[in-house]
Parts: C-alpha cells; structure tokens; sequence
C-alpha cells in the first residue's frame, strides 16, 4: 500500500497532542513557582477522594450555575413565548373553525358547548363566525375569507345597520388575535348578548 494513502492527521490526534501540550505547559509553570520554596514547602498530596470531592462540587456548582442563567433567561422571555405561541394557536384555531361549513345555529351551539366547557376564548370565537355566517346567511354582507374585521364594519356602516353590537364582537375577537387578553365568562356574556341584539333585529 502506497504510504500517500495513510492519514498523516486527524482531529482526534490533534486534539490529544494540544492536550498533551496544555498540561506540559502547566507543569512547567508549577515546577517553576514551587522550584525555590521548595525546601521551605513540606511535601505534601492531595487525597484521591479529596480530588474526586473537589471534582464533583466544581461540576456541581457549574452545572447550579448553568441552571440558574436558563431559569433567568426563561422568566424573562417566556412571556413572549407564550404570546408566540398562543397567537399561532389561535390562528390554527381560527382556520380549523372557518374551514367547517356551519351554519349560524351550528356555530351558536358550538359556543355554548365551550362556554360549558369554560373554553370562553374559543366560545366567543365561535359567536364571531356565527355572526359572519348569520350576515352571509341573510345576505347582508357575503362571507369572503379575505375579508377583514375592518371591511366588514365599514360595510354594515354603509348597509345603514347599527353595528353596535357588531363592534363587541369583532373587538372581541381582535383581542384574542392578537393580544394576551383572556377572556372571562362576562365578555363571553357580553358577546352573547351582542348576538342576540344581531339576530334579534332582523
């Protein structure tokens, strides 16, 4: 065999020989300082066990502080994290809904099987789908996914309806898009009664 077909160097070899090189030079510079108090210094050595304690309260104290900078960078940013998260959530959450075909009924009872279950984000959620789906059902504003909150308040100011109740449910579910508020059974409360106040003016 050809000797150009050997590996003259390998990471694993360097690494040892740097290795080696560190703790020569280390050597070295404690000979040089113990050198001249040598006889004044008595002999002495440390205990394997001492050594072994020494190790284990080094990597334990590392290890704690390792432990305490993860714990302060998670209380610092794990507000914004959870908001992160929660919008991306909320955002599934949304599409999932307005990928079923429901009717204003069906959505209306949806949010009361989540009020029950004290799901009052995804309740009112679904209070504001039932009104989307109540608006395209009577024809007062036909339902389009690009259509936004805004466009569709601008449209019922223009069709001449009162969009008191209409503001409390889109504010309503603009918080939950993109704020951190939560939702308590009152603003559920409050939705509920804004869409009885839609429905009932027909």
């Amino acid at each position: 065999m050809p000797a150009e077909s050997f590996e003259k160097t390998s990471w694993g070899w360097q690494l040892s020989q740097l290795q080696r090189q560190i703790g020569e030079w280390l050597e070295y510079q404690i000979s040089r300082w113990r050198l001249p108090f040598s006889d004044q210094l008595p002999k002495w050595s440390i205990l394997p066990w001492v050594e072994n304690l020494l190790k284990f309260l080094f990597w334990m104290l590392l290890g704690l502080f390792v432990a305490w900078v993860v714990w302060r960078l998670w209380q610092e940013f794990s507000p914004y994290i959870y908001s992160r998260l929660n919008r991306i959530n909320d955002t599934a959450a949304v599409a999932t809904f307005q990928s079923k075909n429901l009717s204003a009924a069906a959505w209306l009872e949806r949010s009361q099987y989540f009020y029950r279950q004290g799901k009052y984000g995804d309740a009112c959620r679904c209070l504001y789908l039932a009104t989307l789906q109540y608006l395209h059902e009577t024809k007062i504003i036909p339902q389009k996914a690009s259509r936004t909150d805004g466009e569709y308040l601008q449209l019922l100011q223009l069709s001449g309806t009162p969009i008191q109740p209409y503001e409390t449910l889109i504010t309503t579910h603009e918080q939950l898009c993109f704020s951190d508020r939560k939702v308590s059974s009152d603003t559920y409360q409050q939705c509920q009664q804004a869409y009885g106040e839609i429905t009932s003016s027909k």
